[in-house]
């Protein structure tokens, strides 16, 4: 299926794109921009938007849509990463940071405590700055939840990927449509001052009243921020697409979604879970309700 013409990537490499990439390299951190491949990484970089990956660069899941590596087992958590990590956020100054991780299914709790390190060290170095993180479901065990929570990050992201029918087919077995909601809710009911969020992938074969009950059953989740983007087949070894959804279809959803009542609403074309879309939003809220 050939790309529609909204789907062109405007290339750009800057000073700034070029300092975070070497940064990044020497530090040994590992990004999600370029694990997974995201059409936005000149985009963000060269804005000085980040969204780092932590917990090493394989994955102990599978699913389809994914163009992070997976093994069974993973590397071992490297006891330095929290600092360097935090070193990094403070060397590029930035006010916004994004924090995700693989899965980790292979270690105790799921690696919940080494991502709370995360958090802690880059607060410590960097007291103002806002901290979203993405989190995996961690096999809905609200112990290791209550870590991530116990770190205090300003926003809790976990990502429902799909609707609901379509869940088992482009996920890993062990995550589920109902898992991530109950982990969203969780978040909330731990700690209600915490901000969530929440993505979809769309031209998956989904239907339009899918993405309307999913956006239903995030807001009942508690779930306040929404992303919505096109999803783009890594390799062909992935899942295919199935349609390449109009930016004009994205916009009539962004509207049905506010009128769900969720706070802020990304969607587009190349809009993904981590896109600074919703960074200039997110970070005054966030900033005035600190004040």
């Amino acid at each position: 299926m050939a790309l529609p013409e909204w789907l062109s990537i405007r290339p750009a490499s800057t000073e700034k794109y070029a300092g975070i990439k070497s940064t990044v390299a020497a530090l040994g951190l590992h990004t999600v921009c370029t694990e997974a491949h995201c059409p936005n990484i000149t985009e963000c970089w060269s804005g000085g938007t980040a969204t780092f990956m932590v917990l090493g660069d394989l994955c102990t899941r599978g699913c389809r849509f994914c163009a992070v590596s997976k093994k069974a087992v993973g590397k071992e958590p490297d006891r330095m990463e929290p600092k360097r990590l935090a070193f990094a956020v403070k060397e590029w100054g930035l006010d916004y940071v994004v924090v995700t991780s693989v899965c980790r299914d292979d270690i105790a709790d799921q690696g919940a405590g080494h991502f709370a390190e995360c958090i802690k060290e880059i607060k410590k170095g960097n007291p103002k700055v806002i901290v979203e993180v993405l989190i995996p479901d961690f096999s809905g065990n609200t112990e290791y939840l209550g870590k991530i929570i116990a770190a205090k990050p300003d926003v809790i992201g976990h990502n429902i990927e799909t609707v609901e029918r379509l869940s088992p087919y482009v996920r890993d077995r062990r995550a589920g449509y109902r898992i991530s909601l109950e982990v969203l809710k969780a978040s909330k009911e731990l700690d209600s001052t915490i901000y969530t969020k929440s993505a979809m992938m769309l031209g998956l074969g989904e239907e339009h009243d899918e993405i309307l009950q999913s956006m239903k059953d995030l807001r009942e989740a508690g779930v306040d921020f929404l992303a919505m983007g096109q999803y783009l087949r890594p390799t062909k070894n992935h899942i295919e697409v199935k349609e390449y959804v109009k930016p004009e279809a994205f916009e009539r959803l962004k509207q049905e979604a506010l009128g769900l009542g969720f706070m802020y609403v990304a969607s587009g074309p190349f809009v993904r879970s981590s896109y600074k879309a919703g960074e200039f939003f997110l970070k005054s809220m966030l900033a005035s309700a600190k004040e």
